[in-house]
């Protein structure tokens, strides 16, 4: 009976650990996505190109995705792009691109085309940073041609603003991916509920 009895309250913290795991799994990713937003608006010596920063929240998005179904992807995606357009604005949206981003990463993944790897998630983020500048650039194009109150005077000035941005993006965006990737995919190993 007394082994039965120390046996049974061996096991009670450990019992106790793996019942707040996925609190702190939760509280983590919560903290990771409103630092990501804070930072956002952020211009930092060296994280600006042209006045363009990093897009922290693809970032997010693709590693959040990598290892995720495409339907948890293009919902993180909608979450994080409503929430950037409550900093930004709501016209032209960000849930588009996001969402977009979120489902060919988990796409990506799935058919085993990429490795998880920093440089594979650099490219990806490189390649998305273009896919959804040329989402939000085709909301404002859509934008002036139905002649609605368009953001830019013409087509031409859409187009300068689309070149400058996306590849300012693109760049910053796969270049500080590896910051946000590697503590991110630890802790989510590390932490991984199952």
């Amino acid at each position: 009976m007394n082994f039965y009895r120390s046996r049974r309250s061996a096991r009670r913290p450990t019992k106790r650990f793996k019942s707040h795991r996925p609190i702190w799994n939760w509280l983590f990713t919560v903290g990771s996505v409103l630092v990501c937003l804070l930072l956002l608006p952020t211009r930092l010596p060296g994280m600006d190109i042209l006045g363009v920063g990093p897009n922290w929240l693809l970032v997010w998005v693709v590693v959040w995705s990598i290892r995720r179904t495409q339907f948890d992807g293009a919902i993180v995606g909608i979450v994080l792009g409503l929430l950037q357009d409550g900093l930004t604005g709501n016209f032209p949206t960000h849930v588009p691109g996001l969402m977009l981003a979120g489902i060919i990463t988990a796409r990506l993944h799935r058919r085993r085309f990429v490795q998880v790897d920093l440089i594979s998630v650099a490219i990806i983020v490189f390649g998305l940073a273009i896919a959804t500048e040329s989402v939000m650039a085709l909301q404002l194009a859509g934008q002036y041609l139905l002649g609605e109150d368009a953001l830019y005077s013409s087509l031409s000035s859409i187009w300068q603003y689309y070149q400058r941005v996306a590849l300012s993006s693109a760049i910053l965006s796969s270049l500080w991916a590896p910051a946000l990737y590697y503590p991110l995919q630890q802790w989510w190993n590390r932490y991984e509920t199952k």
